[in-house]
């Protein structure tokens, strides 16, 4: 049962980050810095929340309430609409572009375009650090800015860097926030993406420190500099758009805590909890290519069940292979980090591969679900494997001959997926997709038990905080877990988190989905059970009582009488939710491989118990710990991934 858990969105962004910098204007060169690391969480533990309607700093939300704090929205439907307009040159123009761009420039030669833009940018951070009271940074620049300019070509190479001179970024949105100007309301600016009223007016500023302003004839150097950047971040901000639920207002959250010049408190002084700690490890998942998304392929194919076309992503080996789908986690987009990173390892092992959308995001419900509201897994896998079927049909047709055996491989609910369809693999209509192996990575085998143990995660703030500083508390671990997201990983070591905080960012990860599948499905079949209006342009209220609802709830309030609506009662829902009611068929069962963590908190001891006299020792590995998906991109791990697959080569 995961949500896109994204921290770092599959990969640490410090390579990103570092290709970025120096290569925009200033304001939107640090509005990217701050930005781009941050996607990181977005689906992680930001953007989970429902928002409040005051900025973080002023924050006044219920008593009851465990959200953190955001900054306003008061403009929201314009923003929504600026945005929209932001989203669709990014993926119709600035994406597709970017990739030539990148293809046919050499790295170096964009290096060196981002080395002179930020050399020639110098005299905005010289007014800032002055203006600060920061001469050593003032220092250090003025030195680079003479090594670069001289030794370096006119900036052409970072001799600076060479020679270990310390690099500082300053811009008027941090000289604002210097001189006391806190952000009070969100901004979405026309091509420029988020800000706020103190950064936006902090960006037009340094606009007008900019020497490409006062020296027409190298106006044509701003242009260059500005597209150079632009093409290093594309694909990062495409595949948050593409694979968000709600993009918008992910991006918004982030921004709130993103955008703060000023240091969270880092002192965690109580006790750890180490599988949720283990758990936020997934920040450390990253593909090996940075290139590795666009090396794939993407198609898209009606299906049959809902009439309505819907969208995968292929890698295909050059010879003959074996065929392995990956399922994913409940909201987990088929370009999010744990998808790509497992595709990866497959394809380097020689595997062909097709990485899919989960269950719960709306994607799939929209174009593949025949339910209003995913949860009864007899609907959900046979929805599963109707779209499977589809697509490997698409993909038989055009490359005939490449396919050998086919896989299912599904992590978290994907997991419990792909063993219910093993499960029942003799009892599904003639004419679907059947598996030569089903592998199951960190898969709950009880719904209900994970439900609420991800209930009792999201409220820990309730218990373990008093009243008056429970708010500057979870403020301020999300603050916390925002700036750890611009650190290398190797700089962030253990994250500086105590069992409640890190109980509580992984329990808030798990509300997005849930908020996304609530909303995305009122949207379209409206129960009558929500008091806000439910309107695409100003979300705000809808999500504030979204972020209310429990999986309790959400199960209690809509999901049992939508199927007792359609005859399912609670008997049946209660034997469908276990993978235990299926003990028999998964004993005889000699296709299914699993791999778990000891110490996952999506199961019990009586789970992994039965785990291993229902598998037996051949087919289930058992690792010690590593919480939920917390060691996916180890070594060890990615090796027993592969080895579950041994035999289909």
């Amino acid at each position: 049962m995961l949500t896109p858990f994204y921290f770092a969105r599959r990969f640490s962004l410090s390579p990103y980050l570092e290709s970025a910098k120096g290569s925009l204007p200033p304001g939107f060169s640090r509005r990217l810095r701050r930005l781009v690391p941050a996607l990181a969480l977005v689906a992680g533990f930001l953007p989970c929340c429902a928002p409040v309607q005051k900025p973080v700093q002023n924050s006044d939300v219920p008593d009851a309430s465990t959200f953190p704090g955001f900054l306003a929205d008061p403009l929201e439907p314009v923003n929504r609409g600026i945005w929209a307009v932001n989203e669709g040159v990014m993926l119709g123009l600035l994406r597709p572009t970017g990739r030539v761009y990148r293809n046919v420039v050499p790295m170096q030669v964009r290096r060196s375009v981002r080395n002179v833009g930020r050399n020639i940018s110098y005299p905005g951070r010289l007014i800032n650090h002055v203006l600060q009271g920061r001469w050593e940074g003032a220092g250090d620049e003025s030195l680079r800015f003479i090594c670069n300019s001289t030794v370096g070509v006119g900036g052409i190479f970072d001799v600076a860097t060479r020679w270990d001179i310390p690099k500082s970024n300053a811009d008027f949105g941090q000289t604002f926030s210097h001189w006391g100007w806190r952000p009070n309301a969100y901004v979405m600016l026309p091509f420029l993406g988020p800000s706020d009223d103190s950064h936006a007016v902090g960006f037009a500023a340094d606009r007008f420190t900019e020497p490409f302003n006062y020296v027409s004839e190298y106006a044509f150097l701003s242009a260059a500099v500005t597209a150079n950047g632009i093409a290093e971040s594309t694909e990062i901000a495409s595949q948050f758009i593409v694979s968000e639920s709600d993009p918008y207002v992910g991006t918004k959250y982030i921004w709130s805590y993103a955008a703060k010049e000023e240091a969270p408190m880092w002192e965690s002084p109580g006790p750890k909890d180490i599988p949720t700690l283990q758990t936020m490890n997934v920040a450390l998942v990253r593909t090996q290519d940075p290139k590795f998304i666009e090396r794939g392929k993407e198609m898209a194919v009606r299906l049959p069940s809902t009439r309505r076309e819907m969208k995968f992503n292929y890698w295909l080996q050059p010879h003959s292979a074996p065929l392995v789908y990956i399922a994913p986690g409940l909201g987990t987009h088929r370009l999010a980090a744990q998808s790509l990173a497992i595709a990866e390892s497959l394809f380097l092992d020689g595997y062909s591969v097709v990485t899919t959308t989960g269950l719960f995001h709306p994607e799939f419900m929209e174009r593949a679900s025949t339910s209003a509201l995913p949860a009864y897994p007899p609907n959900d896998c046979r929805d599963l494997l109707v779209e499977l079927t589809a697509f490997d049909h698409a993909l038989e047709k055009k490359f005939k001959g490449r396919f050998t055996k086919r896989a299912l491989v599904g992590f978290s609910m994907g997991g419990f997926q792909s063993m219910y369809l093993a499960a029942r693999e003799k009892h599904e209509e003639p004419g679907l997709l059947r598996f030569d192996r089903y592998v199951a990575i960190n898969l709950p085998v009880d719904i209900k038990y994970g439900a609420r143990v991800i209930d009792e995660l999201s409220a820990a703030p309730l218990a373990a905080w008093p009243k008056a500083e429970r708010q500057a508390i979870i403020n301020n671990a999300v603050h916390k877990a925002s700036k750890l997201a611009s650190l290398p990983p190797a700089a962030a070591g253990l994250p500086p988190f105590d069992a409640n905080e890190s109980k509580y960012l992984v329990g808030l990860s798990f509300k997005v989905t849930l908020r996304d599948t609530i909303y995305d499905s009122q949207r379209r079949n409206n129960m009558g059970v929500l008091q806000t209006p439910i309107t695409p342009w100003r979300r705000d209220a809808s999500y504030r009582e979204l972020g209310e609802y429990s999986l309790r709830d959400y199960f209690l309030r809509f999901v049992v009488p939508y199927n007792q609506s359609r005859g399912i009662g609670l008997s049946d829902f209660a034997r469908e939710v276990t993978l235990e009611s299926y003990s028999k068929e998964l004993r005889a069962q000699p296709k299914a491989r699993v791999i778990i963590n000891r110490n996952d908190f999506l199961l019990r001891p009586r789970d992994i118990s039965w785990l291993q006299s229902t598998m037996g020792p051949s087919k289930i590995k058992v690792f010690a710990d590593g919480g939920h998906l917390g060691n996916l991109s180890t070594p060890p791990f990615q090796k027993a991934v592969s080895n579950s697959l041994l035999g289909l080569k």
